[in-house]
């Protein structure tokens, strides 16, 4: 900063020294070519490393065919009374069993049975996913043991069920566990009906 001293300027008989001062301001340097290289350079390195890493992420992605298994639909006219087929619903086994009317009478007859190690009614296992009751003869279960995993088979237990001979769990004709190592009762699979006769799974 350069401060210059002038001479004396009359104003109204007194002498007043006039001062100006010169200043010069320190401008920011512009941006120069090489840094608009480097950004873009940069911009570009980032989109590069985006199109390299989508198609890894792009693939954990469900396939068509597996989306196309996220619900199955089943004719239980083809199920005969006394019998049970198994299906797979994503991966997973599922029972479809036609109960008798011995079945469901033994069913609700142990409602309140004191042995029940996770207590739920019969009804209670019948319902559809949107809430509506389902019908009596009709349990859909996922056939996996609750304590490992294992597939139990059916008429072989205690109480007229499913017995997993893996290690020794009893469940009741409503897919109650009774006794043995399982904790919970066989998972009741999401299910509406369709028709009278078709049902959708998932």
């Amino acid at each position: 900063m350069k401060a210059r001293l002038h001479s004396h300027t009359d104003l109204g008989g007194f002498g007043v020294a006039e001062t100006t001062t010169n200043s010069t301001a320190t401008d920011a340097p512009a941006p120069s070519r090489r840094d608009f290289i480097h950004i873009a350079a940069g911009a570009a390195g980032a989109v590069g490393a985006a199109m390299v890493v989508w198609p890894f992420i792009d693939q954990m992605n469900p396939a068509a065919d597996t989306l196309s298994f996220a619900s199955i639909e089943v004719d239980l006219s083809s199920v005969a009374e006394g019998q049970q087929i198994q299906t797979l619903w994503r991966g997973k086994p599922m029972f479809i069993r036609h109960r008798t009317a011995d079945e469901i009478a033994r069913a609700e007859a142990d409602d309140k049975a004191p042995d029940l190690k996770d207590p739920a009614t019969d009804d209670s296992r019948l319902l559809q996913s949107n809430g509506q009751p389902g019908k009596r003869e009709f349990l859909i279960l996922l056939a996996s043991c609750t304590h490992l995993g294992c597939v139990p088979t059916f008429a072989a237990g205690d109480y007229g069920g499913w017995f997993c001979p893996c290690h020794g769990s009893h469940y009741d004709t409503s897919g109650r566990i009774r006794k043995g190592p399982a904790p919970k009762n066989l998972v009741v699979a999401p299910y509406v009906y369709l028709s009278d006769t078709t049902i959708k799974i998932g």
